[in-house]
């Protein structure tokens, strides 16, 4: 209009200039720098969280360098020749990250070697008698031999732990008869590779046992204790969930299924529990192996048994994940009925993770103690919870009608439920009969409170959310009129309520698999020969 041309500019921030050229991150910084900064950070969480990784790393390093030494010095180089290469390979294979691991690998290493040294040395000699044209003919058909036969023996069940050995046999059998074969001198070659193969599992063992040990008894010890805890912990977190949960925040469906409970950090450490089978077994293997050491002084240490209490535990424990598949189950008994057990449910759950948590403590400490005094706590506690159910059972039905003649007077419960349906056929009857009084003159309660009265019994059947709440909304809407509804919701009430019984009878069955864990428990303690203390 002015004659002016117009401009329009555009103020472009020197960030976002840099963030935008090749080779940068978003937090600004030049991308191979970042993302190797990044790693190293990986790499430091990751040797942070257990510091045996470290180590391990540190003492292989080490056993490959004093082997190594052999090499690089002239005089034992002169004296082992270039067979002391079998001692670096010797020590990279058998070097494990604890020490019973290292000593079984190490006798599955020795055997073998020694079993193919012999057997190279006996098939040599024979070939070599057979003459020069039949001797090539004998070693091929012995390494097929004892290829097909390791290879079959270590797949047999009783063998399975020697599966190492059989490997070690059928590779040092063929390096050593073929190399005999070529150098003309099969027996001072098999002599020169045992020595160097001994001379690295010495070393293997001595940095393994001597610089910073890590034990598989240590472990194993460490690892039972921790699975006591975490039943224990498992059992009082699903308990108090389960009676104060109110049911207006249930997971999603797809969470449920998959397991995935942010907010029970103790029920995934309580499923680990039932997954450390494999893992408990291989390290009372790799124990057995160990010499005594630090509070494990004395020959043939009961290994196995710790085995046998973790199996014990496990069988606790699937009491524990069903008593979690209830508390997220779809029919679930109503909020105002679970209040009406909630202390015996209480009491009983917290003796039972006591006796746990105990039985657990005493196996940290090493320490044999008379649980009679937790024993008969629990148990009462179970028995007034089996008598609350059984005299008030009529709670857990259709008909909320308590029994006319009783031989012993019922116990007074925390909480008196009114039942589920009552209310319904109340909040139908009084909405009928507002429904009638609308024409006529109005002398009562104003509609808007009728109404707001309504709403809330409807909030309330939701709280209790009897299943399936569909039933809820259609009972409503015909106001309780059709007397069809009635039997369906009996029904309905009384599978929810089942849901509470259930809940009860495994807590039950929970206790009762205790006396079996207090037994194998006490049986260790006496093989191991705990230290005894009364309580």
């Amino acid at each position: 209009m002015n004659g002016k041309r117009s401009s329009i500019q555009t103020n472009i921030s020197p960030a976002a200039t840099k963030s935008n050229l090749p080779g940068t991150s978003k937090e600004g910084g030049i991308g191979p720098f970042s993302s190797c900064k990044a790693w190293l950070w990986s790499v430091w969480d990751f040797a942070k969280e257990d510091s045996n990784r470290v180590k391990f790393a540190f003492k292989v390093g080490l056993a490959v360098l004093l082997v190594s030494f052999l090499i690089l010095f002239r005089a034992p180089f002169d004296i082992l020749g270039t067979n002391i290469i079998w001692s670096i390979l010797t020590v990279a294979v058998m070097f494990e990250n604890t020490v019973g691991a290292t000593f079984n690998r190490g006798f599955n290493r020795a055997l073998g070697s020694l079993l193919a040294g012999i057997l190279a040395i006996a098939v040599a000699q024979l070939a070599l008698q057979c003459g020069r044209v039949t001797e090539p003919i004998i070693i091929g058909i012995s390494i097929f031999l004892i290829g097909a036969i390791a290879s079959f023996m270590k797949l047999w069940p009783s063998l399975v732990p020697y599966e190492y050995g059989f490997r070690v046999i059928l590779f040092t059998y063929c390096l050593i008869i073929v190399a005999g074969y070529r150098m003309g001198n099969p027996i001072r070659t098999a002599m020169d590779r045992l020595y160097s193969i001994a001379i690295g599992g010495l070393v293997a063992v001595l940095v393994n046992v001597l610089v910073f040990p890590i034990w598989d008894g240590e472990e194993l010890h460490k690892e039972l204790v921790d699975s006591f805890n975490s039943v224990a912990d498992s059992l009082e977190e699903c308990v108090k969930k389960y009676l104060e949960d109110d049911g207006l925040d249930h997971p999603e469906f797809s969470r449920t299924v998959m397991d995935e409970f942010p907010d029970e950090p103790d029920y995934r450490r309580c499923k680990s529990t039932l997954n450390s089978s494999a893992k408990l077994e291989s390290l009372a293997i790799s124990a057995k192996w160990e010499p005594p050491h630090g509070r494990f002084r004395h020959f043939s240490y009961p290994w196995s048994e710790y085995v046998k209490v973790g199996a014990a535990l496990r069988y606790c424990a699937y009491e524990v994940m069903a008593l979690h598949g209830v508390l997220h189950s779809e029919i679930q008994a109503p909020y105002n009925l679970r209040l009406t057990f909630h202390s015996e449910i209480h009491e009983a759950a917290t003796h039972a993770a006591e006796l746990v948590r105990s039985l657990g403590k005493d196996i940290g400490d090493m320490k044999r103690t008379l649980k009679t005094s937790l024993l008969k706590k629990l148990h009462s506690s179970t028995e007034r919870l089996q008598r609350a159910i059984a005299m008030h059972s009529y709670l857990l039905t259709s008909n909320f009608d308590p029994p006319d003649n009783s031989s012993e007077p019922l116990t007074k419960l925390s909480y008196d439920p009114p039942s589920l349906l009552t209310e319904f056929v109340s909040s139908g009857a009084e909405k009928n009969s507002n429904h009638t009084n609308q024409n006529e003159p109005s002398s009562g309660t104003p509609p808007q409170q009728t109404e707001s009265y309504h709403e809330m019994m409807r909030k309330k059947s939701r709280r209790l959310h009897s299943w399936p709440s569909m039933e809820v909304d259609a009972f409503e809407e015909e106001g309780g009129r059709s007397m069809e509804f009635l039997p369906r919701m009996r029904a309905f009430e009384s599978t929810a309520a089942l849901s509470l019984a259930n809940f009860t009878s495994l807590l039950v069955e929970f206790v009762a698999r205790l006396d079996r864990l207090v037994e194998a428990v006490d049986e260790l303690s006496k093989m191991a020969k705990f230290k005894h203390e009364g309580v």
